[in-house]
């Protein structure tokens, strides 16, 4: 005849724990079925070895899913109540069957049960501020790292701009011929700067397109690096100072537009500038790119310069101008790409303040 094991119980306002007295269990078999939980089991209990089952009818409604896990010492049922309330015995009969006893190991009152949920609670509530802080301090310093690099791009363009624009009406024409020798310096380091915006594009630190911000920092340093900087005969040239002030021109709107948006805080006239200004000045700042690499190829031709070698078999070099001619096809093809973007982000955010002020 089945034998009944010890059976230790206990329970929170969520839960009935089981523990039975049973060393070495095996082929156990525990579910519950209308309100009822059945148990059997082969192992070493008070009885020796033996096959041991009991059935216990719960006092309200429980979860039919039973959790149970056998150790070399004993086996343990957890079982989810149907409502979180707190029990005044464990079965439906007033008596308790003479197998069953409290388990003093996980034993609680209803009030040191109900300060235990408290406790659980404090602790999740502690730890979720503590989440909480750690990404407040992130994006504090997320939000002033941006602001700093913003800042100083802005400063860094408006000096370019500013002094661009002065030397103009100071010196007239004469000022298109030396842009290169009193601006080049403070925009090598823009330039060098703005290579930041695909990192942060990249790492997810600012939601925007990394290939937009690619095509046009690559764009600008192959012009300012390549063809400005590798030859002297392009530095007395008037298109630098055309390529420069366009570039500029954009970026003294575009920065500080970006600078309000580390406060989420909006000026309406920048906003508007912002997505409006590129249209003329964009394309205006491409061809004129364009002028600057046209006006080197005869250059790189007669110099050689960054010609690319073939073997010796062949006795020749390819000169770099075929490289140009093929950057000025990946240039219109960029312009495309880059204009398709800004005008998807203009008609996105004027549609999206439409839609507020309705």
């Amino acid at each position: 005849m089945p034998l009944t094991p010890l059976v230790y119980w206990a329970q929170r306002h969520e839960d009935i724990y089981l523990r039975v007295e049973l060393t070495d269990a095996q082929d156990i078999d525990v579910h519950v079925h209308e309100n009822i939980l059945q148990f059997k089991a082969q192992g070493h209990g008070a009885k020796g070895q033996n096959e041991y089952e009991f059935s216990l009818e719960f006092l309200s409604p429980v979860k039919p899913e039973v959790i149970h896990r056998s150790t070399q010492r004993q086996v343990s049922i957890t079982v989810k109540k149907g409502q979180h309330s707190w029990w005044e015995r464990l079965t439906l009969k007033e008596r308790k069957p003479v197998f069953l006893a409290p388990d003093f190991d996980r034993w609680l009152d209803e009030s040191d049960a109900e300060m235990e949920i408290r406790e659980k609670e404090e602790k999740k509530n502690r730890l979720k501020a503590s989440r909480h802080k750690e990404e407040e301090g992130f994006i504090s310093l997320k939000t002033a790292f941006l602001f700093v690099y913003n800042l100083v791009q802005f400063l860094g363009f408006s000096w370019i701009f500013v002094n661009m624009t002065v030397r103009l009406f100071i010196f007239g024409q004469d000022s298109l011929y030396d842009t290169f020798h009193t601006i080049s310096d403070v925009m090598f380091f823009c330039q060098i700067l703005a290579a930041v915006e695909v990192l942060n594009a990249a790492f997810g630190v600012v939601h925007s397109g990394v290939i937009p911000s690619l095509i046009q920092v690559v764009g600008r340093n192959f012009v300012l690096f390549i063809i400005f900087g590798s030859l002297e005969e392009m530095h007395n040239r008037p298109v630098v100072f055309f390529v420069f002030y366009l570039w500029s021109a954009i970026e003294i709107v575009r920065y500080p537009f970006y600078m309000l948006g580390c406060f989420n805080t909006e000026w309406k006239t920048l906003t508007w500038l912002r997505y409006t200004i590129w249209i003329p000045l964009y394309p205006l700042g491409v061809l004129a790119e364009a002028v600057a690499v046209i006006q080197s190829i005869p250059i790189f031709d007669e110099t050689k310069l960054f010609s690319i070698p073939l073997p010796k078999a062949l006795g020749t070099s390819i000169s770099f101008s075929f490289v140009l001619y093929i950057y000025l096809v990946l240039m219109f093809l960029g312009l495309l790409i880059n204009f398709r973007h800004l005008y998807k982000q203009r008609k996105r955010r004027f549609r999206t303040k439409k839609r507020k002020a309705n």
